[in-house]
């Protein structure tokens, strides 16, 4: 059988020194993982759960719907001060079934150009127009919902994955509700990080009412696995009627889902950890690192170090000293912003943090050297 196309391909990914490889990486302190506030690093779920079985037997709509899933799509709504919730299997899913669900044929679709690869894939499966603006750019964004037609949406993440920051939501809603537009908010890696109770963004500056749908996903700071999509029973409704992505997959196991509601009951019993977690982006603002930052308020912090080989080749000397910090590169960022994207974690120490900046300090030197 010829694979000559796919090694083409493969071939072309190395010229560009971004080939992907899987790695196991132990014993390193975790500046990496999106365990924000240690749900899994701690063990706090490992005594939930494990009497539940880790098989559903069938999609929601056949034999894989229980009391327990609406249940916890009861307690996420509540939580989230939201009518309804709609559990899919991943972040990804609920984006990809969201949107390729919602905006029809003659509809706008207006995305941040930062938005993540799932949002951007469930965009690609609808039928109406979509065009992006730039970064958080809020005239662009007014210019071209000026001359959207249909049904608009507006789709943005409240914290960006990759460059950390946040998402101007109150300009957003402002321009939504004047144009009478549908705002859609990717909360992943805010979700049990801002807000008192780590609800989101758009709890923590009270503008959840305002939005059309959240997507909260639970891999990150909640410790396990899956997400919801929060709005109204309308909204559910049709997502149980219309979204592939829902109505042709397996559902999730009980035992994930216990995981889940036991993570959200968890979430306002957390408070210290979230503070440790913003002391802890205060000093890295503070410290140097030789490389510039990219601005972040949030446990998400990139330094930018231009060039595949060169990001590829400080996330190694970070790993050989005891650190698991991984490079992000080109095609995943656009080029020339090649980073280190450093995830900070309540479980980590400012002495950690302190190593941390020596050690970039030294890697920039050796670089401005070697120039």
């Amino acid at each position: 059988m010829n694979e000559d196309f796919l090694l083409d391909k493969i071939t072309a990914r190395k010229a560009l020194d971004a080939y992907r490889q899987l790695q196991v990486v132990e014993g390193c302190i975790d500046f990496c993982s999106n365990d924000y506030l240690g749900l899994v690093k701690t063990g706090a779920l490992l005594a939930h759960g494990g009497s539940s079985s880790h098989g559903s037997t069938g999609s929601r709509l056949l034999t894989g719907n229980s009391v327990q899933a609406e249940t916890t799509e009861s307690f996420i709504a509540a939580f989230h001060h939201a009518p309804a919730a709609l559990l899919f299997n991943s972040g990804y899913d609920a984006n990809l079934g969201l949107l390729s669900a919602v905006p029809q044929r003659g509809d706008t679709v207006l995305y941040d150009a930062l938005s993540h690869a799932s949002l951007r894939d469930g965009l690609r499966l609808s039928l109406a127009e979509s065009w992006s603006f730039a970064h958080n750019d809020m005239t662009e964004l007014k210019t071209k919902i000026a001359n959207a037609t249909g049904n608009v949406f507006v789709v943005t993440e409240s914290v960006f994955s990759m460059d950390g920051d946040q998402a101007p939501l109150k300009e957003l809603v402002e321009i939504c509700e004047t144009h009478k537009a549908h705002l859609v908010l990717d909360e992943a890696h805010a979700t049990g990080v801002l807000g008192n109770n780590g609800e989101g963004l758009a709890q923590y500056m009270e503008l959840e009412q305002y939005c059309f749908a959240r997507v909260h996903t639970f891999g990150k700071a909640l410790g396990c696995h899956g997400a919801a999509v929060v709005g109204s029973t309308l909204l559910r409704d049709y997502l149980v009627n219309f979204s592939r992505p829902f109505i042709y997959t397996t559902a999730l196991p009980p035992a994930a889902v216990e995981a889940i509601h036991e993570s959200y009951r968890l979430l306002p019993s957390l408070h210290e950890e979230r503070k440790q977690l913003r002391r802890l982006i205060t000093l890295f603002r503070q410290l140097p690192v030789g490389f510039s930052k990219l601005p972040s308020e949030t446990p998400v912090q990139s330094v930018i170090i231009p060039g595949n080989s060169q990001a590829k080749q400080v996330a190694a000397a970070c790993r050989q000293a005891g650190f698991d910090i991984r490079a992000i590169l080109y095609p995943t960022v656009p080029k020339g912003k090649e980073r280190l994207r450093i995830v900070l974690h309540s479980f980590n120490t400012e002495e950690e943090l302190q190593s941390l900046s020596v050690l970039l300090t030294s890697a920039w030197q050796q670089a401005q050297a070697s120039a």
